[in-house]
């Protein structure tokens, strides 16, 4: 028996809520299944994810196979990366402890992760416009710069021509002056 780790859809027409159902491959999308793993509403911003790690990394060692969107969500909580880690416990290369360890660690990181991302996303409207605002005025004084730079530039050059052309012009006379005198 395949065993998959997939979404099984609830929820009204256009409000879906999925649980995270380990079940047979050949059962119906949102038919029988083995056990609940937990559950994700894509509506909330950000996503909301419930899901028991433990359950999962076991359903995972037996060689269950998560769908590609579950994948997903198992990456972002963290279950592949114990996975990983408890493969290695398996294999000899690191301790139960050590494992735990570097899995809290992770789940420390990607807390923080999360929840500066929260912060970028729960905005209140006077935040955004407060952000829009002193962009579209560093934009302006950005532009400012830039030309005065540019006249800068123009005025220079003209600058420099106007004293080599008044230089030839006072040495005009006194050639003219010359040929005068003879």
């Amino acid at each position: 028996m395949a065993v998959k780790i997939r979404l099984q859809r609830h929820g009204r027409g256009k409000r879906p809520f999925y649980h995270i159902v380990a079940s047979d491959s050949r059962t119906k999308r949102d038919g029988k299944y083995i056990e609940r793993l937990g559950d994700y509403n894509p509506l909330t911003s950000p996503a909301t994810i419930h899901l028991n790690v433990d359950k999962t990394v076991e359903w995972l060692l037996k060689g269950a196979e998560p769908t590609d969107t579950v994948h997903a969500i198992l990456k972002y909580k963290g279950a592949t990366y114990k996975k990983h880690l408890l493969r290695g416990v398996a294999k000899g290369v690191m301790t139960a402890e050590a494992a735990e360890k570097k899995f809290a660690e992770w789940v420390e990181t990607h807390q923080n992760a999360v929840l500066d991302h929260k912060k970028k996303v729960h905005l209140t409207k006077e935040d955004r416009l407060e952000k829009l605002m002193a962009e579209e005025t560093k934009k302006k004084h950005d532009r400012e710069a830039k030309r005065q730079a540019a006249l800068q530039a123009a005025n220079a050059p003209a600058e420099e021509t106007a004293t080599e052309s008044e230089a030839p012009a006072a040495d005009a006379p006194a050639e003219a002056e010359a040929p005068a005198a003879e």
